[in-house]
């Protein structure tokens, strides 16, 4: 629900009922991974995507009955149904949707649930999607936060709180989104009870430091991405808001300074890019970034300047296994030349490192396409795009 959370947020606010459809599982070569979901308003407008294109026009119709009906469904689309190919997943995979009805009263807990994520606080909603003792627990749900929780599950749900409380504050610690299984009347044993819970853990954070042109670039791709991006320069003539508009903070300040106030709170999902070039920056501020647990740590510069950074962070005291996780020159080889390109190299490799990826053209590779499990917790879940 983050990528459409505007939308929800406006329709909630005037009282409006709307149904979200959201993916709860995938099999093989799906299109979107689980939490990724499609809005459909009363009056038919589509918020969001799915599945890329396939198997959402059915998914518009089944979402515009359960805004008739008020229950909600769950369904499955994948090349074993009959109608896989009329309904366009022709990809191979298969895609469990869970669609509902929602509104203020059906509800109630999503605004705090929308300003939670707004304002980078986590929270965790857990969903009954299918019930075998029938519907009447389906579509109730719980939001938990690390210290709190709220919502009825239903007739004899004590149990069932008890455990997924302890289960979606593990998932949300993680910032993972999937399906929980349990005992019909909610011992963990069992797995007729199905609970989808959607993490939303704060957005990571990107350290772009030197307020240059290809900086302004590299924001943009990353709040694209998902990021809460932070620009740094010690010259505030060019560190500016109206420069780079799409930034969530703009910081003037010397950027080993202002690396070193924020070390506490940068984790293995920060990416860090030092686009300075400029050794009286770009070596302090490397020292120091070399010495968190920051995910990625780039640096833009010629292979001639690459080489004399090294020098320069050795004679820092930077030792030879902190400079390996250095990125340097920045970005993937794609030919990159503008601002807009070499940004588009930064993104790809941030990719890369994530899902541990050749870079290599995939019309020259084998096998699956796209790996289950990410190598480093870079990317934003529910962001970007995946191919069929």
């Amino acid at each position: 629900m983050r990528d459409i959370r505007a939308t929800v947020s406006d329709l909630y606010a005037s009282g409006e009922t709307f149904a979200v459809a959201t993916v709860i599982d995938t099999y093989k070569s799906a299109p979107r991974d689980a939490g990724a979901a499609m809005l459909v308003s009363a009056s038919g407008e589509v918020t969001g995507s799915v599945s890329g294109g396939c198997v959402e026009g059915a998914v518009y119709e089944e979402s515009l009955e359960t805004i008739g009906s008020g229950t909600p469904v769950r369904r499955t689309y994948g090349v074993s149904d009959d109608d896989a190919f009329s309904v366009g997943l022709t990809c191979g995979g298969t895609l469990h949707m869970f669609v509902e009805s929602i509104s203020r009263d059906t509800y109630p807990q999503l605004g705090a649930v929308l300003s939670a994520i707004d304002e980078h606080r986590p929270v965790a909603v857990a969903t009954i999607v299918s019930d075998p003792s029938g519907t009447e627990r389906v579509g109730r749900r719980r939001v938990v936060w690390p210290d709190s929780a709220e919502g009825d599950l239903g007739p004899g749900g004590e149990r069932l709180a008890d455990a997924l409380d302890d289960d979606v504050r593990g998932m949300l610690a993680q910032g993972s989104t999937g399906l929980l299984h349990y005992g019909a009347d909610g011992q963990r044993r069992g797995d007729e009870l199905e609970v989808f819970v959607q993490s939303f853990a704060p957005a990571p954070r990107m350290l772009v430091f030197g307020a240059i042109d290809f900086a302004a670039a590299v924001a943009d791709l990353g709040t694209y991405l998902g990021y809460r991006v932070t620009v740094c320069d010690a010259r505030p003539v060019f560190a500016t808001t109206k420069r780079f508009p799409t930034a969530e903070e703009v910081v003037v300040k010397w950027p080993h300074v202002f690396l070193d106030e924020i070390a506490e709170e940068i984790d293995q999902r920060t990416a860090i890019c030092v686009l300075t070039h400029d050794p009286k920056f770009d070596v302090p501020v490397l020292k120091r970034a070399l010495s968190t647990e920051a995910g990625y740590i780039g640096a833009m510069g010629s292979r001639r300047t690459h080489e004399d950074r090294l020098d320069r962070l050795r004679e820092a005291g930077v030792p030879e296994g902190a400079l390996d996780r250095l990125h340097s020159p920045i970005g993937l080889d794609l030919g990159a030349r503008t601002p807009e390109e070499t940004a588009v190299s930064i993104a790809a490799e941030l990719v890369q490192s994530r899902w541990g990826g050749s870079g290599r053209a995939l019309r020259e590779t084998t096998g699956r396409i796209h790996q289950d499990t990410p190598v480093a917790p870079l990317i934003p879940a529910g962001f970007g795009h995946s191919q069929r």
